[in-house]
């Protein structure tokens, strides 16, 4: 067997021992793609790579459908040492943009028929691109380059994520990651050939890389659905039962939908085994209504993890005595025997209380092109300086019981998570401030309670304007999830005793102006 250094040589591997087995199921037209089928997909893809000139290192910028050939060419960019970022064709053309500015693509991979934003591209100066419905399948070709060339400290992918600024952030993952990564999920969820894994994340959010690696580089198979199948409810669970999934794994928010639209009921589901959810707290109520239904034939996972680390870095088994108190989250549990951790205290906070400070072989390289911010997430562990120690600054802030389990308390910052996403309130408002009318404007998020929340906007303007035109003008810069569900205009925003904008205040009237 040969020594495993990269996910070039792990894919290689894989296809060969698996080359009958099904890689991809489409469970909607009955496609089915072999590991064999893919491979072949991967080189041929790989050699248009390579013809085009892109070489180890460079960035590729893809706009991803999940078809076979979709999936094939990130593989194909992992062969080649290439590193691949998923752009997201719902995204306002500005914030794509900003993503392209900072990772500065070689080349452009469309899956699609028609390319998002084809006309702004070639004005950008993004004049070359791989069609990939345009290719031919050939098995001759330019030899491409050994394997073992790529080392395990190689990029592999940029996941771009919220940032506080207004410029998104692009958390850069290496191969050594994900292979510690891949052999974690493998043992923790007892990954085999035999397992399908849902697909229903976008493959431009962190949580499509467990779906995609724990699946693919464990020989098991993989069940795409795009986003509309994905926003039908029944036909969702009408595929994912045709498809015979035995892992599921989304967000609570499609969960709690798929509850409260009653399409999921303990007549689905019926080869699930494992039933995975992550990236925002769970309602406890709802959970509980999941967990009942379920219990008796699958196991419920929460989930823990930033997208520089991997996505995941923990997992708790939920059981009945989770429901022993219903007013807080489910565990996180116990971290991943791959990561360290360092609890910081916050505000003169005991040991047991604080900020979650991630150290190990999972924590990413950075954020690609973004030297400034890496230096403030990305530190040597605060509690030593004997050697070189370098962990991520989660900002999430947890406490620690007897059991050495974590618990999520809040974010020690203005991030939030909405909907699944990682959301930097301050992106909204630099968009919001980019806006010539605007003269100052916050943005908080308001719970609801039960888990759930929204986002609301204050605004000031020089000029008379309504709400409605802050709101259409906020949707042309920042993604659907991110648009506040309304903009409340006030002739001057409260201010605390140090002149900054009151933000305690604007909870108490957004109570007041938004309660129904």
């Amino acid at each position: 067997m040969a020594f495993i250094s990269n996910l070039g040589i792990a894919f290689h591997e894989i296809a060969h021992q698996h080359a009958d087995k099904i890689a991809l199921i489409y469970p909607a037209t009955g496609e089915r793609i072999t590991y064999g089928e893919l491979n072949l997909l991967v080189d041929n893809i790989a050699r248009a790579l390579w013809v085009k000139g892109l070489r180890h290192g460079q960035v590729a910028a893809m706009f991803h459908d999940k078809s076979p050939a979709a999936f094939a060419a990130m593989l194909a960019c992992l062969r080649l040492g290439i590193i691949y970022t998923n752009l997201d064709p719902g995204s306002p053309w500005e914030r794509l943009r900003k993503i392209l500015s900072t990772c500065q693509p070689s080349l452009i991979i469309n899956a699609f028929h028609e390319m998002p934003y084809a006309t702004a591209l070639e004005a950008t100066g993004f004049r070359d691109a791989l069609h990939l419905r345009d290719m031919q399948v050939s098995t001759e070709g330019d030899i491409l380059p050994n394997r073992s060339t790529i080392s395990g400290g190689s990029p592999a992918y940029i996941m771009f994520t919220s940032g506080s600024t207004g410029m998104p952030k692009g958390a850069v993952m290496s191969h050594a990651n994900l292979l510690w990564f891949i052999a974690w999920a493998r043992n923790r969820f007892a990954i085999t050939p035999d397992d399908i894994l849902s697909n229903v994340n976008p493959i431009y959010f962190d949580n499509s890389v467990f779906d995609f690696y724990s699946a693919i580089f464990s020989g098991a198979a993989l069940a795409p659905l795009t986003t509309d199948q994905v926003r039908d409810t029944r036909l969702l669970v009408r595929l994912i039962d045709a498809a015979g999934c035995t892992l599921w794994f989304s967000v609570p928010s499609l969960l709690v939908y798929l509850l409260t639209t009653r399409a999921l009921s303990e007549s689905n589901f019926q080869a699930i085994r494992k039933i995975i959810f992550g990236g925002e707290g769970f309602p406890k109520t709802k959970l509980r209504q999941l967990y009942n239904l379920f219990k008796a034939r699958a196991e419920l996972e929460n989930v823990y993890g930033p997208t520089e680390c991997t996505c995941i870095c923990s997992a708790h088994t939920i059981s009945d005595a989770d429901f022993n108190d219903m007013r807080s989250l489910a565990p996180l549990g116990l971290l991943a025997q791959n990561f360290d951790y360092k609890i910081l205290p916050v505000d003169g906070m005991d040991s047991d209380c604080g900020e979650l400070f991630l150290c190990g072989p999972q924590v990413g390289l950075g954020y690609y092109n973004d030297p400034d911010r890496t230096a403030k997430a990305f530190i040597q562990n605060p509690q030593h300086s004997f050697y070189t120690e370098i962990g991520y600054r989660s900002g999430d802030l947890v406490s620690r019981d007897a059991r050495d389990w974590l618990h999520f308390k809040g974010r020690a910052d203005f991030q939030i998570k909405h909907m699944g996403y990682r959301i930097e309130l301050e992106e909204i408002e630099a968009a919001l401030n980019n806006l010539p009318v605007v003269k100052e404007c916050a943005v908080i998020y308001q719970k609801l309670g039960e888990g759930l929340g929204q986002i609301l906007a204050f605004a000031s303007t020089s000029l008379p304007v309504s709400s409605e035109e802050l709101l259409h003008a906020i949707k042309v810069m920042v993604p659907p999830y991110m648009v506040p569900k309304c903009v409340t205009i006030l002739e001057m925003l409260p201010k605390n005793a140090n002149g900054k904008i009151d933000r305690i205040a604007l909870q108490g009237s957004s109570t007041a102006l938004h309660a129904s």
